[in-house]
C-alpha cells in the first residue's frame, strides 16, 4: 500500500536538528522523497506499523509533528504529479 508519510520537526535546537536527521534517516528506508518532508512509501501492514512505531519514538511530541496518509494499493488514480518530479517506479526493477 502506499502510505505518504509528512513530518515537521523543530529544529532551534542541536536536539531537534538531530531528530530530524534521524526522521529523514529512517524514512529513507522505507520509501523515496518526493519533497523535503515528504515521503511515499510503498509497504505492507507490518512494515507500516513499524515504521511508524520507530517514528513516533524518535519525535518530541511537544515541539514536532508526524502525519500519515494511508493512500492504499489503489493509489495510481489518486496521486496526481503537476511539475518537476524527480521520482522512480518503486514496483521497477532497480539496477545499481
Amino acid at each position: 500500500m502506499l502510505v505518504v508519510i509528512t513530518y515537521d520537526v523543530n529544529t532551534e535546537t542541536s536536539e531537534g536538528k538531530s531528530r530530524l536527521r534521524k526522521v529523514a534517516k529512517q524514512c529513507v528506508n522505507y520509501g523515496q522523497r518526493v519533497q523535503n518532508s515528504v515521503f511515499e512509501c510503498f509497504v505492507d501492514a507490518g512494515q507500516y506499523r513499524m515504521i511508524k512505531g520507530i517514528l513516533e519514538g524518535m519525535i518530541d511530541k511537544e515541539k514536532d509533528s508526524l502525519r500519515f496518509y494511508l493512500i492504499g494499493n489503489n493509489y495510481e488514480n489518486k496521486v496526481e504529479k503537476i511539475g518537476k518530479t524527480k521520482d522512480y517506479n518503486i514496483n521497477d526493477t532497480l539496477i545499481f
